[in-house]
């Protein structure tokens, strides 16, 4: 049995950080801080562990945790979940009043909301007693695919609806629709994300949407950046019933605490509301996320609900376009190009097009996947799209244009810029160069090699490493410790002291250890932490390089990926020279030999660091290291704590609360080895 008081205590607790997720997520107001939000979640998560019956599924705890499914059921939905007719421009908006008021009593006054038509997924939220039971896609209109497990993860989404004291009480059963989104800042930044990581990219922000919330694992979904916006009372039971106008339901929608947007408008005339939508055309990149137009509907739900339906459209609302941002060219050429961290892009060069007033002779064709899967060739008559300042891009090839004169690419095996042969690790879709001296890559290889993280020499960053490099005095980062006084003094900004400080930089940094060394060679996947592994097991560059893929799995810490990585980069005879370079100069590629014993009371134990700390992460790790423990990159079930300093990273941090990781902060881990509170010996 369990005591009432801890019955009452759960409920309490869900109560309240259902409220602050309100707060937080929809208002963007918070009341409390981080850490008191996290003791409540701490609390809860304990109570629900020691009492698993008092589970529920609108428990915050709940958001993610359900198992991947093999496949989506379908949902019949209480009413149709219509689309729209659309107006391009004024006249055509003009012409459906026209139309509609025709079939309205004589002297009927019609007023207006314009909402934006945002290009994300459509859902249908459905409610019990205020609690979240089910979610769908909008599917055919009739019937969806069930998706609540993966509508759960969206911060925004109230699995319990708040009640507030002065606000409505939520009715018994709630049908609500709305958009699931990314913005386009999220978008962005989750596209960079999976490039980096080799994995799949997204031609849009649409359907970055779609494929997150049609994953079968909702653990994937919740990495994904999805936002929501509620704008419809689909059905409802119980009284009192919503508001009879749109600028009401979205009230009505606000104040039980559904997330609404903030662009939404009243008007009392219509050429009001015409003049709003072309004002939003006019600004539409101004808008935190992708919208196609504005919908422009008839306030009174009443009357639009009369006016019925056309085919799958009602005749109560129009969806204003916005001027289209897609137009056809010719595709010319497909050519490669480098970036800095050896990812080969592909890019097309077009028929010079304007789109948005702006002319495009290139656009992004994002990984040779995607040309592959759209069968892009050249010669092709394509879709090009432009939104807002995002590159353009290729959306596909319009295949009834072709003549048969069209070329079917070829992605290259050799690296454009350097010639070497290129790599694509197992279940990526990222092309890389590897090469060490690659050209297109230098710059930024030399100031990585120079940055804190790695050999730490001061002076060197990315400015002073192009100019190296435009002036032909660094072919490699090798190249570094053979540079004069006079070679620099030739460099535009550099005068006696400056040449004298930078040389002086790269003499220390012989002296760095050797995991350092490793890290700055830049080798893939071998970030800090991975240095101080190989550095640690092997002692020394030459062990190293002899060692064969299954030498590296054995070490612990080290995967597949990691090894082969590894043992194909001192494969190549271009970075068995940088080595060569390296060790003539006297740079330290071995470890020393142990100092006397330290004691070990993190032995066994796994930290994973988030947030800004006393000193350098590295430095941290290092510590950790010495009294051993272990420190990883990310949270999983294997972690024993999780180190947080100021500013801790959402991810991290979200994860780790998720899965009931300890949290300490740096104090904690000084004491934990024996230095007080500031890292000290005692």
């Amino acid at each position: 049995m369990v005591p009432e008081e801890i019955r009452r205590r759960v409920e309490e607790l869900r109560r309240e950080i259902h409220y602050h997720n309100y707060r937080y997520y929809v208002l963007n107001d918070p009341v409390i801080s981080d850490a008191e939000y996290d003791a409540l979640m701490r609390e809860l998560r304990g109570l629900e562990e020691k009492y698993p019956e008092l589970i529920t599924p609108d428990s915050p705890t709940q958001r993610v945790g359900a198992p991947p499914a093999e496949e989506f059921a379908r949902v019949r939905h209480p009413a149709p979940i219509l689309s729209l007719d659309n107006a391009f421009g004024p006249d055509e908006a003009r012409a459906w009043l026209e139309r509609i008021s025709k079939l309205l009593p004589p002297g009927t006054r019609l007023d207006f909301v314009v909402e934006p038509k945002i290009d994300g997924l459509s859902v249908v939220l459905h409610y019990r007693d205020g609690v979240f039971t089910l979610g769908a896609t909008r599917g055919d209109g009739e019937v969806g695919e069930d998706i609540t497990a993966n509508l759960r993860t969206l911060r925004q989404l109230p699995l319990r609806i708040p009640v507030h004291p002065d606000g409505p009480t939520p009715p018994p059963y709630l049908v609500v629709r709305g958009e699931a989104f990314m913005t386009v800042h999220d978008f962005e930044r989750f596209n960079r994300r999976q490039a980096e990581r080799g994995a799949k990219t997204f031609a849009n922000p649409r359907n970055a949407a779609a494929g997150s919330l049609r994953q079968l694992d909702p653990n994937v979904t919740a990495q994904r950046p999805l936002s929501l916006l509620c704008y419809q009372v689909v059905a409802y039971e119980g009284e009192p019933a919503p508001p009879s106008t749109q600028w009401g339901v979205l009230s009505y929608l606000r104040a039980l605490g559904f997330p609404v947007t903030e662009h939404a408008a009243h008007f009392d005339e219509f050429e009001e509301a015409v003049a709003y939508c072309e004002e939003w055309a006019q600004k539409r990149d101004t808008l935190p996320y992708e919208a196609d137009g504005m919908v422009i509907k008839i306030n009174d739900l009443r009357v639009a609900a009369d006016l019925g339906i056309v085919g799958r459209a009602p005749r109560g609302a129009i969806a204003y376009k916005f001027p289209a941002r897609e137009v056809t060219t010719r595709l010319l050429e497909i050519r490669v190009n480098v970036g800095r961290t050896g990812v080969l892009t592909p890019y097309a060069v077009l028929e010079p097009v304007q789109i948005g007033g702006v002319t495009v002779s290139k656009a992004t064709l994002h990984n040779f996947d995607y040309i592959a899967e759209k069968d892009i060739r050249v010669g092709d008559r394509v879709i090009v799209k432009r939104a807002g300042d995002v590159i353009p891009q290729i959306v596909g090839p319009i295949v009834e244009a072709r003549t048969g004169a069209e070329q079917p690419y070829r992605p290259p095996d050799r690296c454009p810029a350097c010639g070497e042969p290129v790599v694509r690790p197992p279940d990526e879709v990222a092309v890389y160069c590897v090469n060490a001296a690659c050209p297109a890559q230098l710059v930024r290889r030399i100031a990585y090699f120079a940055s804190r993280g790695a050999m730490d020499i001061e002076t060197l960053g990315e400015k002073t490493a192009k100019l190296l490099v435009d002036h032909g005095l660094v072919e490699d980062v090798g190249d570094l410790y053979y540079l004069k006084k006079e070679d620099l003094l030739q460099l535009e900004g550099f005068a006696e002291k400056k040449a004298e400080n930078l040389l002086a930089g790269i003499d220390a940094s012989k002296e760095r250890p050797f995991s350092r060394v490793l890290t700055g060679l830049g080798i893939r996947y071998v970030g800090g932490i991975v240095a101080e592994i190989l550095a640690r097991h092997f002692g020394s560059v030459d062990a190293l390089a002899a060692a064969t893929v299954e030498d590296l799995q054995a070490v612990e810490g080290i995967g597949p990926r990691i090894a082969e990585a590894v043992v194909d980069w001192f494969a190549r005879p271009r970075h068995r020279q940088i080595i060569d370079k390296l060790r003539r100069a006297g740079v330290r590629l071995a470890e020393e030999a142990p100092a006397e014993a330290v004691p070990q009371p993190l032995a066994g134990l796994s930290f994973v660091i988030t947030g800004t700390l006393s000193r350098p992460r590295e430095e941290i790790a290092e510590i950790i290291e010495r009294y051993g423990g272990r420190v990883t990159s990310s949270v999983s079930r294997k972690t024993d704590y999780l180190i947080v300093g100021e500013n801790p990273g959402g991810t991290k941090y979200r994860r780790a609360q998720e899965l009931g990781v300890p949290m300490i902060d740096e104090a904690r881990l000084w004491e934990m080895i024996g230095r007080g509170t500031e890292g000290t010996e005692e």
